[in-house]
């Protein structure tokens, strides 16, 4: 995956961290991601299409998506529930589509946001689109951005 197409949600982490949570989100490591194996127990997962495809995963610990989900509803959360389920999804949601305002040249559209939960869990990638993973140290503990994204073939004119 080019720079280029992974830029803009590392961007968009960081920037939703700051605007939605008043939390740092400091980027890390990255490298070549496993397809299926999740880090943690909570995925946030949101699909793209449109002139790519591809994926889009924040994956969190428990302790990290009740604190986000705590900062956001402006309440004290200390387990998981639905309320922090939805919260993950909206996180994955405000990530994506700010990626996508910096990726207009695909017109992509952007699925609504899935959360699955469960230590080892599978999240599936395009076969086409392998993910790249980000780490992040946020305020609230590490969290991982995980992104498969493929431009579509172009076919030549007859």
């Amino acid at each position: 995956m080019k720079a280029e197409h992974i830029n803009p949600f590392l961007k968009a982490v960081s920037n939703t961290f700051s605007t939605m949570l008043g939390a740092e989100a400091r980027r890390g490591e990255l490298s070549l991601g496993n397809p299926r194996k999740r880090t943690y127990p909570v995925s946030g997962i949101i699909g793209l299409s449109g002139k790519a495809v591809g994926t889009v995963v924040i994956n969190l610990s428990e302790e990290v998506a009740c604190k986000s989900a705590s900062r956001m509803l402006m309440d004290d959360i200390t387990e998981l529930n639905d309320d922090v389920i939805d919260a993950v999804g909206e996180m994955a949601n405000m990530i994506a589509g700010q990626a996508k305002v910096e990726l207009e040249q695909y017109e992509l559209s952007v699925s609504l946001p899935n959360v699955v939960t469960g230590v080892g869990h599978e999240v599936r990638f395009p076969s086409s689109s392998p993910p790249v993973t980000v780490t992040f140290d946020t305020d609230f503990g590490p969290m991982l951005l995980e992104v498969g994204f493929e431009p579509a073939k172009v076919e030549a004119g007859v």
